[in-house]
């Protein structure tokens, strides 16, 4: 196996907020490959252990992106209807590339003050950047059960470098 190239931005010792933006966006072109890896028949319907679908699963992280993306945008924090995501793969694929368009217009030009004040989310008071980072940290756990579920179906998932 070849190692990743590796960016000037992972050689820094912090990322700037054009450099955070392009390293969650390539969590999430990798996240849309997984999503579009699930057979349309288990997306939503394909579970073990008692956990989620990854297709709810994605939902989920999407719901929390576009979320965090409007407070990025905005300072506002509108908790979602966890219940109203999409619930079909084009649904999910429309919204997850909308959300993806609205971070990469609006996210390198969010002010730096965003990341060290203070907010209120859904599940409690934290820094920007921690609310930020949350969103990414999030994408990555739900994406592992993902790829947890597509090696039970036989299925091998994208690379997870390769972002």
């Amino acid at each position: 196996m070849t190692a990743p190239a590796v960016s000037a931005a992972a050689l820094s010792p912090a990322l700037s907020i054009p450099d955070f933006v392009t390293h969650w966006q390539g969590h999430r072109a990798l996240t849309r490959r997984v999503i579009e890896t699930f057979p349309d028949d288990q997306l939503f319907s394909f579970n073990l252990g008692g956990m989620r679908p990854f297709g709810a699963q994605a939902a989920e992280i999407h719901l929390v992106d576009a979320m965090t993306v409007t407070a990025m945008r905005s300072g506002e924090w509108p908790e979602p209807d966890w219940s109203a995501g999409p619930t079909d793969r084009a649904s999910l694929l429309a919204a997850w590339d909308a959300v993806s368009a609205e971070l990469a217009e609006h996210g390198p030009h969010t002010d730096p003050a965003f990341f060290s004040g203070m907010h209120a989310l859904p599940w409690g008071e934290m820094p920007g950047w921690v609310a930020a980072i949350y969103a990414v940290d999030n994408e990555i756990h739900h994406r592992a059960q993902g790829y947890v579920y597509l090696r039970a179906l036989g299925i091998e998932p994208p690379a997870f470098y390769e972002r």
